[in-house]
């Protein structure tokens, strides 16, 4: 299963990022999502990998759009000494990705986005990509938590619990974030025969 496969499994209505995010812990100008994502072939048709390396070709966000994603996305999975934070995992590419998958997510991101640059023009001069951090983790700190926003707050709300998901499922599902939860898989388990204590509990121990 693919990191895209991962999410419509988990579902973004079902995922609790802040309990990922809490228990647990950008892109570069340079860089794009067809490099920083791969196409998983395992498992997959011919038609499901074409379709992948179709849309990795396409350009959704623009360079500012992609900047604020990067910052947030940093704001929500910060560097700490156990990894790197969410774009040294690649997640914004991931966000990227996902939402020219699933177009269902391109209008209330962009909306999104545009809103927290309307509010930050409003209370700070300045586009959200330009304020200072004090001013960025300011306006976050009002739509981060749901039940303590103000009403004229909910779309912010409803903007950051998207990306906040997107985060943590890009990290999380990521190679750095399979690593930083110290996730091993399965592995096989190793018999050493029936316990001393059983067999002598049957009379067995000399057999």
């Amino acid at each position: 299963m693919n990191r895209r496969d991962s999410l419509k499994a988990i579902g973004l209505g079902t995922l609790s990022a802040t309990a990922l995010i809490t228990s647990c812990k950008g892109r570069s100008e340079e860089s794009s999502a067809a490099e920083n994502i791969e196409v998983a072939s395992t498992g997959r048709q011919d038609f499901e990998i074409a379709r992948d390396k179709s849309l990795l070709k396409e350009t959704f966000f623009d360079k500012h759009e992609m900047a604020t994603i990067t910052v947030l996305a940093n704001l929500i999975i910060p560097k700490d000494t156990r990894s790197g934070n969410a774009s040294d995992a690649k997640v914004p590419d991931f966000i990227e990705f996902i939402v020219k998958d699933e177009s269902e997510h391109q209008l209330p991101m962009r909306g999104g986005l545009k809103w927290l640059d309307m509010q930050s023009l409003n209370r700070y001069n300045n586009d959200f990509l330009s304020c200072t951090l004090q001013q960025q983790t300011e306006l976050i700190s009002e739509i981060a938590y749901p039940f303590k926003a103000k009403p004229a707050m909910q779309p912010g709300v409803a903007f950051f619990s998207k990306i906040r998901d997107l985060t943590a499922i890009g990290f999380f599902t990521s190679k750095m974030g399979i690593e930083d939860l110290g996730y091993k898989g399965n592995s096989p388990g190793k018999w050493e025969g029936v316990p001393p204590d059983v067999l002598k509990q049957y009379g067995l121990e000399n057999v």
